[in-house]
């Protein structure tokens, strides 16, 4: 660190990417926190609190750049030379405490917690370096039944918040699902797993660059309205053309009616039907607590995670109109999400434990 000459003043400025959190916000952020804790704890989760340093190699494969321990996260070496870096979310410290903890653990083990998060990428508007994450997650059940109970809280947290019926939906999707697309069109194998990724991605863009966008994509590529080309997967029409029409089935009145359109118009495989299978069970466990398509519903655009979630992806999106300083509208995005993730607590047992969860960002919020 450069020595500072006697009569120089370091300048007092805020690190990009950082904000500190006034009076009135921090009032609304500790309402918003104990609500979200109410919810959760009538649900029967318990709270645990896990450290904010872990381990840089217990953080995971799912980390930006391996090779690079301090891209992605916020990392340091101790006095022992072993990389530490400070959590990156709250479920990878989940895996470790289960991981350590599991003879002693109830089974399921069903926990909540909530703190700041750190993630050393480039800051932008509403991207901020630090931030704070409530999550809930169920560990060590195996059953669709926790899936749809993780989609029930994440719709009672919302409306418990304020946000009216109407003005928010919480999306439900299956890796499984998506897997079975790629297979019928040819992309299954590890030796695909680069144009599947350039695929999923394409599909993860349809609310923002619509049907059109996401042929584009598909294709050879896209230029957006500055000029910037994006280069495609390059499939085929008839490739596309079974992406484009899973991607274009339009929601039901419920969320089984859905599933019902999507088996339609895919391809009978193994994994697909599996996906589909789980999702109608999802649907119908939600639809027989009064959780309608209105809230909880079926949409196989949304991707999440493309290396953490083998299994059913939950999405919450507000739906009511956001403008900016400007005035102009702003397309707000997902305010939480989250999944089945039953291979983390693996790397560090080597027994796959099943695992379900959900995320709210409650500074986006």
């Amino acid at each position: 660190m450069q020595k500072l000459k006697k009569d120089q003043r370091p300048e007092a400025r805020l690190p990009k990417g950082f904000q500190d959190t006034g009076p009135a916000d921090a009032r609304a952020l500790a309402r918003m926190l104990t609500t979200i804790r109410e919810v959760y704890e009538s649900y029967g989760f318990e709270h645990l609190e896990t450290s904010a340093i872990e381990y840089t190699d217990a953080l995971g494969k799912f980390l930006p750049d391996l090779d690079r321990p301090n891209a992605g996260v916020f990392s340091f070496q101790d006095e022992d030379e072993q990389w530490l870096s400070l959590r990156y979310d709250l479920t990878a410290p989940l895996a470790r405490y289960v991981a350590e903890n599991y003879d002693r653990l109830p089974k399921p083990y069903r926990r909540y917690a909530t703190g700041p998060v750190w993630r050393n990428e480039k800051p932008g508007p509403g991207r901020f370096r630090q931030f704070t994450q409530f999550d809930a997650d169920t560990v060590g059940s195996e059953s669709v039944a926790a899936d749809a109970e993780i989609c029930m809280l994440a719709a009672d947290t919302m409306e418990r918040l304020g946000i009216k019926r109407g003005d928010y939906v919480l999306k439900v999707n299956n890796r499984k699902v998506l897997d079975g697309v790629m297979e019928a069109i040819g992309l299954a194998g590890e030796e695909h797993a680069a144009s599947r990724l350039t695929v999923l991605r394409a599909i993860d863009k349809l609310d923002r660059l619509g049907v059109e966008g996401v042929r584009a994509l598909l294709g050879k590529g896209r230029k957006d309205e500055s000029g910037d080309f994006t280069k495609g997967a390059g499939l085929d029409e008839a490739q596309i053309a079974k992406v484009i029409g899973y991607v274009s089935v339009e929601a039901a009145a419920s969320g089984r009616e859905t599933v019902a359109r999507l088996r339609a118009v895919l391809d009978d495989t193994a994994v697909g039907r599996e996906g589909l299978d789980e999702l109608d069970e999802i649907a119908a466990l939600a639809e027989g607590s009064g959780y309608g398509a209105d809230r909880i519903r079926i949409d196989p655009s949304v991707v999440r995670g493309l290396e953490y979630y083998p299994g059913p992806v939950f999405e919450a999106e507000l739906t009511f109109k956001v403008t900016g300083d400007d005035g102009q509208p702003v397309r707000f995005g997902s305010v939480g999400g989250g999944g089945r993730y039953d291979d983390l607590v693996a790397r560090f047992t080597g027994q796959r434990v099943p695992a379900t969860g959900f995320s709210i960002g409650v500074s986006r919020l």
